[in-house]
């Protein structure tokens, strides 16, 4: 089946400066948290590794942030709580979260592909988006991955495409192939030219960004597969999902996206600072204490980028997982402790506080750094 070609249009706006590419490259680094502790410890080589929280398995309340492919095998994967890990995979590494080593290794491999020439949109420690104007993109997707393992040891894919989001999905094929071998041996291109026959039997879940409760909605229609969705007329979305989510629906199946490159972020529109406790909490006067706390650690990094905060917001999770937010506009914009803390506990007293809670959160929101 044909479809015609889309970019831009539906998709999310994307932050200033940016700029169009022939092509877009996804590079996305494998198994990233595991592959520094390697390259830290050969030891770990071979064997199932996880990495997570403090690195024990028994602790409550953590999750699993990267999982080896020995892991992944037993059916281990990120965002699962590191109990279950443990039963999956009981023979594994548990190893800490070390954000200060990812970071740095994270830098490098960004210094590396900058290094190349080419604009670059970094997504994350492993992931960024490289804008090319080459006639042929595979070459420079073979440098970038040669560039990224010289300098740092680690190893990556590359999806290639017009579009960000089709890109992505460009290298969830490419990590198929084998690690280890040809430079350009986890490369692949997926463009309008092959995108139904690549991806038109395929489960929409496939499609970047459609998520487990969306595909199941899709599914409940009689929408299984990417062909299916491109049979679906958009009024039809429109009415199922709404008009931004339906119409990036239509698009989405077609194989459109994002074709835009943006090296510089946009600045922060909020900050915001949650804490799950290993021990419930029952009374309120300490719940008060903790977000005075989360507030002023907040407030303080805030302060220290030379922003204003106007409006407040307050999270709540029980223990039953029952989650809300709650937020009100502050009589002015403001840098003041003395103006925003009140609000806040304005705001956790509009809870109903007769069940344990579990995690607490506070989100800043900050006003344009130009006005």
């Amino acid at each position: 089946m044909q479809v015609p070609e889309l970019t831009g249009g539906a998709s999310p706006p994307a932050a200033s400066p940016s700029a169009r590419h022939r092509w877009i490259l996804h590079v996305d680094l494998d198994q990233f948290q595991v592959s520094v502790e390697r390259i830290r410890d050969p030891g770990l080589e071979g064997v199932a590794v996880i990495v997570g929280g403090s690195g024990d398995p028994e602790q409550p309340r953590t999750v699993v942030t990267c999982a080896s492919y020995e892991a992944r095998d037993l059916g281990v994967r990120a965002g699962m709580p590191m109990r279950a890990a443990l039963k999956r995979s009981p023979d594994a590494v548990f190893l800490p979260t070390d954000h200060a080593t990812y970071d740095a290794a994270s830098a490098r491999v960004m210094e590396a592909i900058a290094s190349l020439g080419h604009p670059v949109e970094v997504w994350g420690w492993d992931e960024a988006y490289v804008g090319v104007d080459a006639d042929d993109p595979v070459p420079v997707a073979a440098a970038i991955r040669e560039t990224v393992a010289a300098a740092t040891g680690l190893r990556s894919a590359v999806g290639i495409s017009d579009n960000k989001q089709r890109a992505k999905m460009a290298t969830n094929i490419a990590k198929k192939y084998p690690v280890d071998g040809d430079p350009a041996a986890r490369v692949f291109v997926l463009t309008g030219e092959n995108w139904m026959a690549e991806m038109g039997e395929r489960p929409t879940r496939d499609l970047h960004s459609v998520g487990p409760k969306t595909a199941a909605k899709l599914a409940a229609a009689g929408v299984d597969t990417v062909d299916d969705l491109v049979d679906t007329p958009r009024q039809t979305l429109i009415e199922m999902f709404g008009p931004h989510q339906g119409t990036w629906l239509y698009v989405l199946a077609r194989g459109g996206g994002d074709g835009t490159i943006t090296t510089e972020p946009e600045p922060a529109r909020s900050h915001s600072k949650v804490h799950t406790f290993p021990t419930d909490l029952t009374d309120v006067a300490q719940m008060h204490g903790r977000l005075a706390e989360l507030t002023d650690a907040l407030l303080a990094q805030i302060v220290a980028e030379g922003r204003v905060v106007f409006r407040v917001a307050v999270t709540v999770r029980t223990t039953t997982f029952f989650t809300r937010t709650k937020s009100r506009k502050l009589p002015a914009p403001t840098t003041s402790l003395a103006d925003i803390e009140p609000s806040v506990h304005v705001l956790l007293d509009k809870f109903d506080l007769d069940r344990p809670v579990r995690l607490l959160g506070v989100r800043l929101e900050l006003t344009d750094p130009d006005t």
